[in-house]
């Protein structure tokens, strides 16, 4: 596989492999990865909220803004 970066996109992943001591393509990997992992999870949780809402499961407006206020606060 082969992927083309803008020129300044490849000059922030070279700058950022030299800082961290690793070559690009195992920073791209690592990114890559990331996002794939990170996508299967957010469809997978998307389903289940689907499945809970299909249910009838739901949270009331109070509720939410309870846990909203809770986990931030201020």
């Amino acid at each position: 596989m082969e992927v083309d970066f803008t020129p300044d996109l490849q000059a922030k992943l070279t700058r950022l492999a030299a800082e961290q001591g690793r070559g690009t393509k195992a920073i791209v990997r690592e990114a890559v990865e990331r996002f794939v992992d990170y996508d299967e999870w957010f469809l997978r949780e998307v389903e289940k909220g689907l499945a809970a809402a299909d249910r009838g499961e739901f949270m009331e407006h109070d509720d939410i803004s309870k846990l909203i206020d809770s986990r931030y606060p201020g």
